[in-house]
């Protein structure tokens, strides 16, 4: 639960919170709390049970002070406490109990420290002003492996777009340049990065999903399948009759593992998944949004571009046409380019018999086809990932009118007809 944060306090949670069982504890607390500078009416009436309650419906504060006094199984009571706890939060735990064995177990399970009870105010600051040095304090080796972490989120305009052929991809060319790499499919029912790489995905992220608080460096290093020395994999296929039940945390916590043991990150990630937990971009540094060159597509990736510049406007989008076949596109590149308000980065070409052999050998696509021209786009937009941090982020202009303003689908729609009027098209295959 005391996963470090980059510096300081996190801005958008509440600094400090406690749930405490008696006043004359909390006679004690509170003047400490002021003088800390935060609010004393944080400072609820209520132990441990009462903070599971609380935070079930409501964001966790970045430090909590819970009491176990009238816990009958504080060890116990403290799993379900981070069930409901958001990654990053800092315990503080105060009890009667004067036990070793108690304290060591409380902070394997991930509280920061112990205080009993009579609390004296010395101690309480002193527990409070530790509980800040995780945000707060540098760190060292470890900060800089993070500072080299870049995590790359890959979404699809559309179903079918070949998205997931390209985070695969990416993935498996990181960790051919001894890049220690994490694949994480978000597709929890109909996930393809195992099966691309012909591997069975495990129940790696179901149990995850299931029990955030077991995720830790050893779940990662246990869960995760291996498809060569570096590059590991996060996948799941759940029944479809079951339904994601999750609040997010899993994921978050997982991305926070993730940058502690891996140099890269490839999130394959459904456009659902973007609305429904919008916190998953809150560290990602790169958005490969790709899209086919259709109406649909245009006009989701317009929708998509506009939800994360009000929602991740620290991640950088790059614009990836795939399946590209001149003289067979729905529209143009220009009039794609010009709906979107912003140029294309990458156009990958289509090709059915490079897709068709890398499934028929169990191999991702670039490994399959290395001679493909377009293996050799893919390579470039991984050396584009690579070097994307020393990159200046490239944005549409301040002042412009909205995407979907942009957006002419009867003048598109007009140039579509034209087209198909000169002559007949072929069908475009589906890959």
């Amino acid at each position: 639960m005391n996963a470090p944060w980059k510096s300081g306090l996190p801005g958008n949670r509440d600094p400090f919170a406690a749930y405490i069982c008696d006043d004359t504890a909390l006679d004690a607390l509170r003047p400490v709390v002021i003088e800390m500078g935060w609010q004393p009416e944080k400072c609820n009436k209520g132990g441990l049970r009462n903070a599971i309650q609380s935070l079930s419906v409501s964001a966790s504060p970045a430090i909590l002070m819970v009491d176990l006094s009238e816990s009958g199984d504080p060890l116990n009571d403290i799993n379900a406490l981070a069930e409901v706890c958001e990654p990053g939060t800092v315990v503080i735990a105060i009890g009667q109990v004067n036990d070793v064995r108690l304290y060591r177990d409380l902070l394997s399970s991930g509280i920061h420290d112990y205080l009993l009870k009579p609390l004296n105010s010395q101690a309480v600051h002193d527990a409070l002003n530790g509980a800040l040095t995780v945000f707060t304090a540098p760190k060292g080796s470890e900060g800089e492996a993070v500072n080299r972490h870049i995590s790359t989120a890959v979404v699809g305009t559309r179903g079918g777009v070949g998205a997931s052929t390209l985070a695969t991809s990416l993935a498996w060319l990181f960790s051919q340049e001894q890049s220690p790499t994490a694949l994480l499919d978000l597709d929890v029912h109909f996930g393809t990065g195992a099966l691309a790489m012909d591997l069975e995905p495990g129940r790696g992220l179901t149990d995850a999903i299931d029990n955030p608080s077991r995720i830790d460096g050893l779940f990662i290093e246990r869960a995760m399948i291996r498809a060569n020395e570096n590059l590991s994999i996060l996948s799941a296929e759940a029944p479809i009759s079951q339904p994601l039940m999750t609040d997010g945390a899993a994921f978050v916590q997982l991305e926070e593992e993730f940058r502690q043991a891996f140099e890269m990150t490839v999130i394959d990630m459904p456009r659902n998944m973007l609305i429904n937990f919008p916190q998953l971009m809150g560290d990602v540094n790169l958005v490969l949004v790709t899209c086919e060159l259709t109406l649909a597509s245009a006009r989701d990736a317009i929708r998509v571009l506009s939800w994360l510049k009000t929602n991740a406007a620290h991640a950088h989008p790059m614009i990836v046409a795939n399946k590209v076949q001149p003289g067979a596109m729905e529209i143009s590149k220009a009039d794609f380019e010009a709906s979107i308000e912003r140029k294309i980065d990458f156009t990958v070409p289509y090709d059915i018999k490079a897709a068709s052999n890398a499934a028929k050998l169990g191999q991702v696509f670039v490994e399959a086809n290395k001679s493909s021209k377009a293996t050799a786009t893919i390579k470039q937009i991984a050396d584009r990932v690579r070097g994307a941090s020393e990159e200046d982020p490239a944005g549409s202009a301040d002042g412009k009118k909205s995407l979907l303003g942009g957006f002419d689908l009867k003048s598109l729609l007009a140039k579509k007809e034209a087209k198909s009027d000169t002559g007949p098209k072929e069908p475009e295959p589906a890959q």
